[in-house]
């Protein structure tokens, strides 16, 4: 499990910068790494690429933090997890510098990232959505690593002290729900229950609220603080075997799986959610059955083939999609480069040509430094002599990117199409019996 927060840097950019590349705190630097920049001079860097932005706004830069639960990761996965999560969520038009931190009990990265990127120029912006779309990345990597996931949404609003208690199975609330859940199959309606809860040493108070406390608790917990599936309202439709119903949601036209009603503890506990579940299981499968009609699919060969082209498809594109990315966040850098290297030669001529060198680099010293750290990259890139047109690659940047926005359009309609096909096929092989399963090489 890995928790993560973000904030943006506003001043003392170099002051972030040394704290968090910090010897001690990063095994000697061990666990540091950069991307566009060189460590030592990202704030020159970072400062030089928001130089060129139209609208760069007042951040220097963000910091990431992302935090592995104590034990459950080393120091060398941490780090390749926080590489990936950057290389993800800035798609190479970032520089920015990647530290871990080992000095605590909990190994934990941090990353600085420039505020504006250098492909296009536009500041990086920093809300719910793209705060979104960080956590779900390091989620997945997080899975992908073999490594916990918090669920999303199980904790929203719960005190840290709670969510702790909870994790180490020593919350009241958690217990009382436990306890709630298991009593109502075999209660015959709110009062039996309260009294069962009574015999299990729980005081209940009853009044406009109903409240209970266990033993050794402290304070009566309130029935509706829960959730929605425990009001005094819910807890007694779930009793008499009613659905709770909700607002309204519009008819599902798409494909959805069969409900597994053998192994849903909610159909075992009410016997109206059972009802709805048969009831729904035949309108989904109609609706399997008529995608399969609509789309041509005869023999259960027909549909293991077209899962295949789709899976194939896919496959193809995300290749494809790397391969893009990675020409750009190339291509990006090269610019980068070159129009750093031409704007700042003729000074770096005149330091050159100066007489007192050390004079003329105490008032140039950031300029001479982005200047080598350009010509070296340039040099690591195979690139001497005339340099590219900036125009024609810029040119070649737009056209990559717009091969990329299609890439990205047809990947995700092939993972639609492939997840409505995958559903379809749970749905037959639920629907079929085992004779049926033993034809199903004929026609569906």
């Amino acid at each position: 499990m890995a928790v993560t927060k973000i904030h943006p840097i506003k001043s003392t950019l170099k002051k972030a910068l040394d704290y968090i590349t910090n010897p001690s705190k990063t095994d000697d630097k061990l666990y540091v790494s950069s991307f566009g920049c060189a460590v030592e001079t990202a704030d020159i860097e970072f400062e030089k690429t928001r130089l060129r932005a139209m609208n760069k706004g007042n951040n220097l830069a963000h910091h990431l933090i992302q935090a592995f639960e104590p034990g459950e990761v080393t120091p060398e996965t941490a780090h390749e997890i926080g590489r990936q999560l950057a290389d993800s969520i800035l798609g190479g038009k970032y520089e920015y510098v990647l530290t871990t931190h080992i000095d605590k009990g909990h190994v934990h990265n941090h990353l600085i990232f420039c505020s504006v990127d250098f492909a296009e120029h536009k500041k990086y912006i920093s809300n719910r959505k793209s705060y979104g779309f960080i956590r779900k990345t390091s989620d997945r990597l997080c899975k992908e690593n073999g490594l916990s996931v918090l669920i999303p949404g199980a904790d929203r609003g719960k005190h840290y002290a709670e969510w702790d208690a909870q994790r180490k199975g020593t919350s009241y609330k958690q217990k009382l729900k436990i306890a709630i859940d298991r009593l109502i199959p075999v209660s015959a309606d709110l009062d039996d229950l309260l009294r069962r809860l009574e015999a299990e040493g729980y005081e209940i108070k009853r009044g406009k609220y109903i409240s209970f406390r266990a033993p050794g608790q402290e304070r009566f917990t309130r029935c509706k603080t829960l959730g929605e599936s425990y009001t005094e309202e819910a807890i007694a439709e779930r009793i008499n075997g009613k659905v709770i119903l909700k607002t309204p949601k519009p008819e599902r036209t798409g494909v959805s799986l069969l409900i597994d009603i053998e192994n849903c503890i909610k159909a075992q506990q009410s016997a109206g959610y059972e009802r709805w579940a048969k009831i729904e299981n035949l309108k989904r499968a109609a609706r399997t059955m008529v995608f399969l009609d609509q789309n041509g699919i005869v023999r259960y060969t027909d549909l293991q083939q077209k899962i295949a082209e789709l899976q194939d498809g896919q496959e193809q594109t995300a290749a494809a999609l790397k391969t893009v990315e990675s020409r750009l966040s190339d291509m990006a850098l090269l610019i980068k480069h070159i129009e750093t290297y031409r704007e700042l030669r003729p000074l770096y001529d005149e330091y050159k040509k100066s007489r007192d060198k050390e004079k003329y680099l105490r008032g140039h010293e950031s300029e001479i430094i982005l200047f080598e750290a350009a010509a070296k990259s340039l040099k690591a890139a195979g690139v001497s002599g005339k340099l590219p047109d900036s125009a024609k690659l810029k040119a070649d940047y737009q056209r990559l990117a717009a091969e990329k926005d299609r890439l990205y359009s047809e990947y995700g309609k092939l993972k639609k199409q492939l997840r409505e096909y995958d559903a379809v096929k749970q749905n037959v092989d639920s629907i079929l019996s085992p004779a049926q399963q033993r034809e199903q090489e004929k026609t569906l």
